[in-house]
């Protein structure tokens, strides 16, 4: 399936490049936002849809206390942000999972609210875990305040200045948020309520919807105190500084094993990628209006590295190597013969073997910029249903089961297992928080409580007593006799129908770092810049540079995305 060929208008077949190529942890902790990124498909298709958005409700207090409502309305339904606004002491300020209070918190609400959903939701949403919200309810989610940052805008704005770019960029948002639930979770509605709606096709687009309203509740909430402080001299944020001002989010342990659980979904969201990367390489000819583009591109990528700071030496490792490949990259296009047939092939092809990983999948994501007409429509496959193949064939004979398993972990092959370094690790589940932890095997009695998210090594301990039995025996025979391979049988049978959707990687093993998985995820929600405060969590930040609900119509997201050049007259 890796090697199925792609033809478009004005070209020849091309591969998609090998699932072992691409599904290696070092390669998807580098991968960058693209056209198909979940943050620039909601913005573009509520453009392309001529949704309307407006604040319903302002009922905010000097103290910054009250309530706000936001709506989104669309050519046949509508949705509402509730947002619950809280004066919280400094010392309960935290980004851990497991505080109980915060600065706001939020409710995406199917239609328009009336007073009673209100009044209900007042009772429920504040308390996040501890209270419970409805199927009439998307979303539940609740955000800090970055203290120093917000205090800095607020008042630069109530003494009638704008606050300085320098200042704001490192930080990039004015809150963040802790948590952004959905899909069922404390009450909300099932995904199978509302996955067949357009406006959502797709992955995690309530949940976007959500932050990117929170987003605009930010900037009136900085905007209000500083008028609060200071009515006659106040002011609002210039609009190009505002855009620069996105929602921060902190992201743990807790979603690094969404990549191992949903094989399915995670081989269309990597499916979709790497097709519209085979669609621009089999592009005869480029345009010139798309090379310009292109060759822009590269340089507000350079800008955006040049911003982009952390502290862990891992990721800085990395931004300097990205630094590096895209000066290189910019060299080689000053002199390179941009006219040749095929530019875009030879372009990646000399990335191979000139650049490192993370300026190969910056490429990547760059040579998809100027096509929308090959790229923009694969978003809407970028979901699964994952029931589909969740029931094993228990008909299957062994000796089929046991090709699948060679062929889908031949990878393994190289990994002992045995040693102490390849199994280090285990996952498990928290009792307090019942949310995914990573602990040390031979550290700590967990071993007990390990969750199934080593495939390599449990495809290996299935092989081995798949040798008990005949080839024309079947899977339900094998599995009566070791039903601890249930999990591993099934997963074999969906990823052998989704290739894409398995790491070639040891996910068990002492030096394998959980902000790979991370940096996977978040790239396909949008995230520009990635910083980790540890290996096992980083914050990022949504939204940066995107427009606000009420330019959507005059703006295109899709050219907001990187930071502008110097010398152009940005909107």
């Amino acid at each position: 399936m890796e090697d199925q060929p792609i033809q478009t208008e004005n070209s020849k077949m091309f591969p998609l490049r090998p699932v072992a190529e691409v599904m290696r942890l070092a390669r998807m902790g580098s991968l960058h936002q693209s056209r198909l990124s979940f943050m620039r498909v909601l913005l573009r298709r509520l453009k392309s849809n001529g949704w309307i958005f407006d604040r319903t409700t302002w009922k905010i207090d000097e103290k910054g206390v009250g309530v706000a409502t936001y709506r989104a309305s669309g050519p046949k339904r509508s949705y509402t942000l509730l947002a619950f606004a809280h004066d919280l002491p400094d010392d309960l300020r935290s980004d851990r999972v497991i505080a109980e209070a915060w600065d706001a918190t939020f409710t995406l609400h199917d239609g328009d609210l009336s007073e009673a959903d209100i009044k209900r939701l007042s009772t429920n949403v504040p308390y996040q875990e501890a209270g419970r919200i409805s199927e009439t309810e998307l979303t539940l989610s609740r955000a800090n305040r970055s203290v120093r940052l917000f205090d800095y805008v607020a008042t630069c704005l109530s003494a009638g200045t704008q606050p300085d770019v320098a200042q704001i960029e490192p930080v990039g948002y004015l809150m963040r948020t802790t948590a952004v639930y959905g899909s069922g979770k404390f009450g909300a509605a099932d995904r199978d309520l509302w996955a067949d709606r357009p406006e959502f096709a797709g992955s995690f687009q309530p949940e976007l919807l959500s932050v990117w309203l929170i987003r605009a509740f930010t900037i009136d909430m900085v905007e209000h105190m500083a008028r609060m402080r200071a009515p006659k001299t106040a002011v609002k944020l210039d609009p190009a500084i505002r855009r620069r001002i996105g929602v921060g989010n902190s992201t743990g342990l807790g979603m690094a094993p969404f990549l191992i659980n949903h094989p399915a979904l995670i081989h269309s969201w990597i499916k979709a990628r790497e097709t519209a990367l085979a669609r621009v390489r089999a592009v005869k000819q480029a345009s010139q209006q798309e090379v310009d583009l292109f060759i822009e591109l590269v340089q507000r990528a350079m800008i955006n590295a040049e911003d982009w700071h952390v502290e862990h030496a891992y990721q800085a490792r990395k931004i300097t190597g990205l630094r590096d490949d895209l000066k290189t990259t910019a060299d080689y296009l000053s002199s390179a013969d941009l006219s040749v047939a095929h530019v875009w092939d030879r372009l990646y092809r000399w990335a191979e073997t000139t650049l490192g990983i993370e300026g190969q999948e910056q490429l990547v994501s760059l040579l998809l910029e100027p096509y929308p007409h090959l790229v923009d429509d694969l978003a809407a496959n970028m979901a699964a249903d994952e029931a589909q193949r969740f029931r094993i064939d228990g008909t299957m004979k062994v000796d089929v089961l046991r090709t699948i398993l060679k062929e889908t972990y031949d990878w393994a092959n190289d990994i002992d297992y045995d040693k102490r370094s390849a199994q280090a690790r285990v996952w498990y589940v928290s009792e307090e928080k019942l949310e995914p932890r990573l602990g040390e095997r031979f550290e700590e009695p967990i071993a007990d409580y390990e969750q199934p998210l080593a495939p390599g090594r449990d495809a290996k301990l299935a092989l081995a007593d798949l040798g008990e039995f005949a080839a024309n025996d079947t899977i339900a025979s094998f599995l009566m006799a070791h039903p601890e391979h249930r999990h591993i049988t099934r997963r074999a049978q969906l990823v052998s129908h989704c290739p894409y959707g398995e790491i070639h990687d040891n996910t068990i093993a002492a030096e394998m770092l959980p902000i790979d998985l991370l940096r996977c995820k978040l790239s396909f929600f949008g995230a520009t810049k990635f910083d980790p405060r540890s290996d096992r969590w980083l914050r990022i930040t949504m939204f940066q540079g995107a427009p606000f609900p009420d330019e959507l119509g005059e703006l295109d997201p899709d050219s907001l995305v990187y930071p502008p050049l110097p010398d152009s007259e940005a909107p």
